[in-house]
């Protein structure tokens, strides 16, 4: 939409650069890489910038088509079960068979921050990217967060132990605090504006969210071009670890959920393999040690670029669009 006054050119701006979709998440990752100094310099907003994407995450919520989709609860609450309780049970259980808690306990804590994390809140915008459905991804990503205080906090006494600098109850507590803070603060975003208003500025709002992305892919990115130069095959493994976590999850997730329709379940496994990270460094403090680090910032290659990479197979699975509950108003279009 035109814009006029003063603030016109960093609207249209944002508009511009919210409307770029996927290519401007990509541009984001190969940015941050590009400049490690940046970084730096960003690094210490990573939980400020977790927290205004959690706002804008929140804000967009359209409560009344999430109350329709509770009346049809079993999906939603199998999906939550999955992504909250068998997924870090599972991640943690097939690290202590394998040896990984004993020998390599900052990847270990990596993988288990990363499984108890609940799904990334830019999910919903991601799957209406791939044409997918992003209704039953949105109303699993709030039901799931709004569990993670729980469950992060039972999943760290079990399997972290003394790993991670946090007690479970300071991680839980404070996982709350970050989450409720979002949604009181979206909250009053959208009785001052209202709904209509945050849907009609789509667009620039989808242009400030990939800037305060740009922040946290920033500071988590500083080190990776040095680390890449010094230690190659160090970073390759995380990189094909990370992936290999990213599409056995996605994948598992998909066979588990085929009968539900093959869209829907690819939707679900866009979801379950997109784990918020950042809300878990957000929770820390940064606190974790330098290999996590390094694997936090390796997920984020799978991340920004599973939009772009797994586009045409959504594609050949998606079904003519539903009209039941309204589906098609609830995020942004898809747009290249």
């Amino acid at each position: 939409m035109p814009y006029s006054g003063p603030l016109a050119v960093p609207l249209q701006a944002l508009s511009w650069l919210g409307n770029q979709g996927t290519r401007a998440i990509v541009a984001v990752l190969l940015a941050a890489i590009a400049v490690p100094p940046l970084g730096e310099l960003l690094r210490p907003y990573v939980t400020e910038a977790i927290f205004l994407l959690l706002c804008i995450s929140f804000m967009r919520v359209d409560v009344a088509m999430l109350r329709a989709h509770l009346r049809r609860p079993l999906l939603v609450l199998s999906a939550t079960a999955w992504t909250t309780i068998a997924v870090p049970l599972l991640v943690g259980m097939l690290t202590r068979v394998t040896g990984v808690e004993a020998g390599t306990p900052d990847l270990h804590l990596a993988l288990m921050l990363q499984a108890t994390a609940s799904p990334m809140m830019a999910s919903p915008a991601l799957a209406a990217l791939m044409g997918l459905d992003a209704t039953l991804v949105l109303i699993t990503l709030v039901t799931s967060t709004a569990l993670v205080p729980l469950t992060a906090p039972f999943f760290a006494y079990v399997f972290l132990g003394q790993t991670l600098a946090l007690s479970p109850a300071t991680l839980g507590l404070k996982l709350a605090g970050i989450l409720a803070g979002a949604g009181v603060v979206a909250t009053l975003i959208r009785l001052a504006f209202g709904l209509a208003a945050v849907r009609r500025h789509r667009a620039p709002i989808d242009g400030f969210n990939i800037c305060i992305l740009f922040v946290f892919a920033s500071a988590i990115m500083a080190h990776v071009l040095a680390d890449l130069v010094a230690t190659p095959l160090r970073m390759l493994g995380l990189a094909v670890l990370a992936f290999a976590v990213f599409f056995l999850l996605l994948g598992t997730t998909m066979l588990l959920f085929r009968r539900c329709g093959r869209e829907r379940a690819m939707a679900l496994g866009m979801m379950v393999s997109l784990r918020n990270m950042g809300l878990m460094l957000a929770a820390t403090e940064g606190a974790i040690p330098g290999t996590t680090w390094l694997y936090f910032a390796m997920s984020q290659f799978p991340i920004h670029l599973a939009p772009q990479l797994l586009r045409p197979f959504a594609e050949r699975l998606r079904k003519p669009p539903s009209t039941v509950d309204g589906d098609q108003d609830l995020v942004s279009p898809a747009r290249k």
